[in-house]
């Protein structure tokens, strides 16, 4: 069985936290998986499957912690060669268009590097919503057979 990379991109902790529950169910699954916070192109590279777990700052841009990781990815362009990949995004639609900004970018980057979507983006909306591990826990949940 394949292992989940989770790259989590947080401002204040949040999206990491979601990315421990979301680590912790799969393990209850049976499923490996490991959490970064400060990647790596190298460990995007090692990834069977990447699992993208972040919040957006500023006008929907992508957190400090994973700003330089994401621009190597873009000049380094390393293929996914058809990896499975799935987004989570957290954000607060009251900042309107910029609205999981951070998401939308790493998932349209990551459709660029030729990685397999396995589910639509999935935004989640703080207005809505103030537990996002429960929401992205059970998404994540429906999709593990599709990781593999």
């Amino acid at each position: 069985m394949s292992k989940i990379s989770i790259f989590v991109g947080s401002v204040y902790g949040n999206a990491q936290h979601v990315a421990e529950d979301v680590s912790s169910m799969l393990d209850t699954k049976g499923v490996d998986s490991k959490i970064f916070m400060d990647p790596s192109v190298e460990d995007f590279k090692q990834a069977d499957s990447v699992l993208v777990v972040s919040s957006s700052t500023g006008q929907g841009d992508i957190p400090p912690n994973l700003e330089f990781f994401i621009q190597d990815l873009r000049d380094a362009q390393p293929s996914m060669a058809q990896k499975p990949f799935a987004v989570a995004a957290l954000g607060d639609s009251a900042y309107g268009d910029s609205f999981c900004g951070a998401g939308v970018q790493i998932f349209e980057l990551l459709s660029e590097l030729q990685g397999k979507p396995i589910a639509e983006l999935l935004e989640v909306d703080a207005c809505e919503t103030l537990e996002p591990e429960v929401e992205v826990v059970a998404w994540v949940e429906k999709l593990v057979a599709e990781f593999q």
